[in-house]
């Protein structure tokens, strides 16, 4: 029921349901996966689903056999023959052990932001903390206040043009045509543009400044720090001017908002288990992302301290944002305008990172290789993808998955097959292997409350990622890299008590709590 195609690539063919497919020996995809993949591609029906399954697995294990046999047999022949040349073998892994051990790669100056990243790590993990959070700050009531101007001129613009337009349209009937409004309104834009990409430039060099500055001091400090402990703010006028620093750096004005929330802690895995703490809560996802902005205080907010020590850690934190299919379009704007905020001292810019993968998802998805599976006539990301970027100055989180989601979430009719749901387990593949050990996803595959979240629509979607999830964890022991310590859920602001308990109640029901034995 098969033909050779290609070298180790070979056609499986289903006489019973009429259809053909390319599978690649030794196959590497899971073979789930590929089924699923089948069904997709050629419109079978879902409960055909075990069956195609076992005879895959059956089709692969024996092309498998009979591929390796052949590669064994003409080993073994060119051996015998001295046809094996082992010069070019012994070159072959002299150029993988140089590429995938430390020890025997060349040697190479280390790069300005490897130097970088050293000095920060250890001024970071130092009594010099304190102080470098301090300076952080200072630059970032700085960006603040230049933002705040940059609003008020572009908001007194924008007035005093809309006032100029209704004049002139109350005298359209007079000595105002609709040409000289037509020109007004081409006026009006242009000068807007112009203004906002004034005031713009004016904030990115004020932020590129400040990181010159700032990494500049970090180098000159820790050479300082060696000879003695003292470690002075520059006095920069890239800073606001000094303010009292009150006794207590807590801003008892500010108080944080109320959230529902439950924790849990779980052990999962076949064999060897392995300890999670498990959150369940109610919150606006931009809140693990936005640093309070204390005015009155000259003082760092404490949510950046453990941002800060587990910069460049394997103890790193990462949050799950639903996007649409277009990178960097209106959909991530309020994130975008979180993360500028504040200056980025050790990655790109959030504008510049976005608009990098935008260049390398266009030429991939523009390209002949691209996977089979995909739209071959769509140029945007489909639901289930999803790209990274990094972050220093967010209050919780250093990574941020933007995974596209559709509308076909808000149905009641989404299983565990659903590309979005596939996306999760991607996602936490790629966390394991990144040293990401916090993950926070959304529940409900949903940020915001809706009319068609009922009560009953929410327990079933919350039963689907919570089963689904917890495969996929399990599922991890076998992947290697870093375990996944703390995983949130997190359900949109404003759901109801009653159905956030609902849910609280079905996550031990689902995922093995631990609970202490009382022997009496």
């Amino acid at each position: 029921m098969e033909r050779e195609h290609s070298k180790n690539s070979y056609i499986y063919v289903n006489s019973e349901y009429g259809f053909e497919h390319n599978i690649v020996i030794p196959c590497e995809d899971p073979i789930s996966e590929l089924v699923h993949i089948m069904i997709l591609k050629h419109n079978l029906p879902i409960y055909v689903e075990l069956e195609l399954n076992q005879d895959v697995e059956k089709f692969i294990k024996e092309r498998s056999t009979d591929y390796f046999n052949e590669e064994t047999t003409k080993m073994i022949e060119e051996a015998k023959e001295n046809k094996i040349n082992l010069e070019e073998i012994t070159k072959k892994w002299e150029k993988v052990l140089k590429e995938e051990m430390a020890e025997y790669g060349e040697c190479r100056c280390a790069s300005d932001d490897e130097l970088f990243a050293t000095a920060y790590h250890k001024m970071v993990h130092s009594p010099a903390l304190e102080t470098m959070l301090h300076l952080e700050h200072m630059y970032s009531q700085t960006v603040r206040q230049k933002t705040e101007e940059k609003k008020s001129v572009i908001q007194e613009l924008s007035e005093s043009q809309n006032k100029e337009m209704n004049n002139a349209v109350d005298r359209l009937e007079k000595d105002m045509t609709e040409t000289k409004i037509n020109e007004l309104v081409a006026r009006h834009y242009e000068t807007h543009s112009l203004m906002q990409g004034k005031l713009n430039s004016e904030l990115d060099t004020l932020k590129e400044a400040q990181r010159r500055e700032y990494r500049d001091w970090i180098m000159q400090m820790l050479e300082q720090n060696q000879t003695t402990s003292s470690l002075r703010t520059p006095n920069s006028p890239l800073t606001p001017p000094d303010v009292m620093i009150p006794t207590h750096s807590l801003d008892l004005d500010i108080q944080d908002t109320p959230m529902l929330e439950e924790s849990f802690t779980i052990h999962l895995g076949s064999q060897l288990k392995q300890m999670h703490n498990i959150r369940i809560l109610s919150a606006n996802v931009m809140d693990l992302c936005t640093v309070e902005d204390g005015k009155q205080s000259s003082e760092p907010k404490p949510q950046l301290i453990q941002t800060a020590l587990a910069l460049y850690s394997n103890d790193l934190s990462g949050l799950v944002l639903l996007a649409d299919n277009k990178i960097g379009s209106r959909g991530i704007q309020e994130f975008q305008e979180v993360c500028q905020k504040s200056t980025e001292f050790h990655f790109a810019h959030i504008e510049d990172q976005l608009d990098k993968i935008s260049n390398i998802a266009q030429k991939y998805l523009k390209s002949d290789h691209k996977n089979e599976n995909r739209n071959s006539h769509s140029e945007l990301l489909q639901p289930g993808d999803f790209y990274i970027t990094k972050h220093s100055n967010l209050a919780q989180v250093h990574v941020i998955f933007h995974m596209v989601s559709d509308d076909s979430l808000r149905g009641n009719d989404i299983n565990s097959r659903h590309p979005v749901v596939l996306g999760l387990r991607n996602i936490l593949r790629t966390a394991c292997s990144n040293d990401i050990t916090s993950l926070t996803i959304p529940l409900l595959l949903q940020y915001e409350m809706t009319e068609e979240m009922t009560i009953s629509w929410c327990e079933k979607r919350a039963e689907l990622v919570f089963k689904c999830v917890k495969g996929f964890m399990i599922e991890m022991a076998s992947w290697g890299g870093s375990d996944l310590k703390n995983l949130q859920f997190m359900v949109p602001q404003g759901i109801s008590n009653q159905v956030f308990q609902s849910l609280t109640d079905m996550l031990p029901r689902i995922f093995k709590v631990s609970n202490p034995k009382i022997l009496q």
